[in-house]
């Protein structure tokens, strides 16, 4: 992997704790950042979508995004992991102003999602992202995910802003493997490439991705840390081995409920944080939660369960995992026995 990609490895978009009033759970949030650093964790993302940003104050969006920083930079001794602020509005405006005011607070970098809403052509995609580069004074990563903006940055589209100096990534949540591979293959040497769905991790990774900005490394930072070194040492058979063994929970974090319902549910269950959310999203459903419990239970992230728990590194031993209803389990094989 070319040494000039800045951005590699696993990246927590930070859910945000809340008490029951509806505040943020200040001690809880530096207890959340302090624990993904201890973890190994590569970077994190202050204000992200796991962390509820569209119900978020600008007042509230700055405390998240400087608390980042100023934990990260605790251990003089230990090198700061990087911080991206999520600064994308669908106002171009703002999200200048946004990655400014993240710039001034020490950001490593921008997230910046496509504009949401308004529904902008690919010659306005390409506008938009090149103005916030030009004028936010900061390296963006461009954050593309149309299923909730309504709107996909083409691959094509992507190249062209990948020339551009500040443009140095980006979060590809298209679940659309033939434009991520074009992306893969046409890109600048320095341009990284990350997953955006939890998934989609590995794929990416074997086809050379440089990691995630990942929602499930808010339960398991160690575990995906583990996984991109694996995968950057190429010991595949290691990668796919934490892949497989935490696929269930990553899909479990993606049903019943919109990013980060089913997250936030189980980090309480792991006695992490309140299960609070700020409306329009509400916690999830009652029906849910057996099967997410018996995932946390059965890989050890519930006080008392299985071994393996989170904060160390992932065992070889793969633990068995309910499946859904009608799914049939697959047969783990290693990547030798397959060849």
């Amino acid at each position: 992997m070319p040494p000039s990609r800045r951005f590699r490895g696993a990246f927590t978009a930070l859910v945000t704790p809340f008490t029951p009033t509806g505040a943020i759970d200040e001690p809880t949030f530096r207890t959340l950042v302090r624990r993904q650093i201890d973890a190994g964790i590569h970077g994190l993302v202050a204000c992200g979508t796991t962390g509820e940003t569209p119900t978020l104050s600008h007042a509230e969006d700055e405390w998240v995004i400087a608390t980042t920083l100023e934990v990260a930079s605790e251990r003089p001794s230990r090198a700061r992991v990087r911080v991206i602020a999520g600064t994308g509005s669908n106002s171009t405006a703002t999200a200048v102003q946004s990655t400014r005011r993240a710039a001034e607070l020490g950001a490593d970098a921008a997230l910046v999602v496509a504009p949401y809403y308004n529904k902008p052509d690919q010659r306005m995609l390409e506008a938009h992202f090149r103005t916030v580069a030009d004028e936010g004074g900061l390296p963006i990563i461009v954050y593309n995910v149309p299923g909730r903006t309504g709107v996909n940055v083409e691959a094509a589209t992507l190249l062209r802003l990948a020339e551009h100096p500040r443009i140095v990534a980006v979060k590809e949540a298209s679940a659309n493997m033939d434009q991520i591979a074009t992306i893969l293959r046409d890109r600048p040497a320095d341009f990284s490439v990350l997953a955006g769905d939890d998934t989609w991790t590995m794929p990416m990774l074997a086809l050379g991705g440089d990691g995630v900005i990942c929602t499930c490394s808010n339960e398991i930072p160690a575990e995906m840390a583990e996984m991109c070194d694996a995968a950057f040492a190429c010991d595949w058979e290691q990668a796919l081995r934490i892949h497989e063994r935490w696929l269930p929970l990553m899909k479990a974090n993606f049903s019943g409920g919109p990013n980060p319902v089913p997250v936030k549910a189980a980090m309480a269950m792991m006695g992490l944080i309140s299960d609070n959310l700020r409306m329009p999203l509400l916690p999830l459903d009652d029906q849910y939660r057996p099967r997410l419990q018996a995932i946390l239970e059965s890989t050890g992230l519930l006080a008392g369960s299985a071994a393996g728990s989170s904060g160390t590194r992932p065992s070889k031993k793969l633990h068995s995992i309910p499946v859904e209803p009608g799914e049939a389990a697959a047969p783990r094989t290693t990547v030798a026995a397959r060849r």
